[in-house]
C-alpha cells in the first residue's frame, strides 16, 4: 500500500489508495477542505452520509445557528460526547466511521484512537495540510464568524508542530496518507478519486 498520495500517483502506481473498513481520523485546520472531500466521497459514492461524524453538524444539531451557545468548554464537552458516542455505536455494529473534526492535536485523537481500539478498529489517519496563504483566503470565503483568522493561523501552528506523519503513526495510526488540495491544484472530487474505502 503506498505511504501517501504521491506514491499512487507515481509511474507505476498501485492505484487507489485503499483505505480499510474502521475508523478514517480526518487531521487538518478549519478551512483545509475535510469538508469539502468527505462531500466529494459522498457524491461520488464512495461512503455513505452516515458514515460521517462531523463535529460541525453535530453542534449545529445540539445549539442551532447561533455560535454564542455553542462557545463554550461545556458545549464542546456536550459535542465530542456525542460524536465519541456516534463513533462507538458504528466501531461496535462493525462499521467504519469518519471522525470530521480539525483533530489537530495529540489529544484529540487519543480520545479517537482508545474508542478505535475498544472495537480492534484499523485507524486510517486523513492529513490535510495546505499552504497557508491558500488556507486563509478560504477561511475567508466561508464567511464564518465563530473563527478569527488568527484561531485558523493558530489550528495550522499546532498542526505543524503536533500532526506529522511519523507522530500520527507513533500515536497508533495504522496508516497516514496526505490528502492533495489546492497546494497541488486538486479538486475534492479528483482527492476522493484518489482514495478506495473498503
Amino acid at each position: 500500500m503506498p505511504k501517501n498520495y504521491l506514491d499512487a500517483l507515481a509511474p507505476g502506481g498501485s492505484g487507489p489508495i485503499r483505505v480499510p473498513a474502521g475508523l478514517v481520523i480526518l487531521v487538518g485546520p478549519p478551512a483545509s477542505g475535510k469538508t469539502s472531500f468527505v462531500r466529494a466521497l459522498i457524491e461520488r459514492r464512495q461512503i455513505d452520509t452516515e458514515v460521517v461524524v462531523s463535529s460541525d453538524e453535530i453542534r449545529a444539531e445540539l445549539f442551532g445557528t447561533s455560535p454564542a451557545d455553542a462557545d463554550s468548554e461545556a458545549a464542546d464537552g456536550r459535542i465530542f460526547e456525542e460524536r465519541d458516542r456516534r463513533i462507538a455505536a458504528r466501531l461496535a455494529a462493525g462499521h467504519s466511521a469518519v471522525a470530521e473534526s480539525t483533530n489537530v492535536t495529540p489529544q484529540a485523537r487519543a480520545r479517537l484512537i482508545a474508542l478505535a481500539r475498544r472495537y480492534n478498529a484499523p485507524v486510517t489517519v486523513l492529513r490535510f495540510d495546505p499552504d497557508l496563504t491558500d488556507l486563509l483566503q478560504q477561511h475567508a470565503k466561508r464567511g464564518r464568524t465563530d473563527l478569527t483568522a488568527e484561531d485558523v493561523r493558530a489550528y495550522a501552528a499546532v498542526m505543524a508542530r503536533h500532526a506529522t506523519a511519523d507522530q500520527l503513526r507513533s500515536e497508533g495510526a495504522t496508516a497516514v496518507h496526505d490528502v492533495p488540495g489546492r497546494r497541488q491544484a486538486t479538486t475534492p472530487a479528483e482527492a476522493a478519486a484518489r482514495f478506495e474505502f473498503d
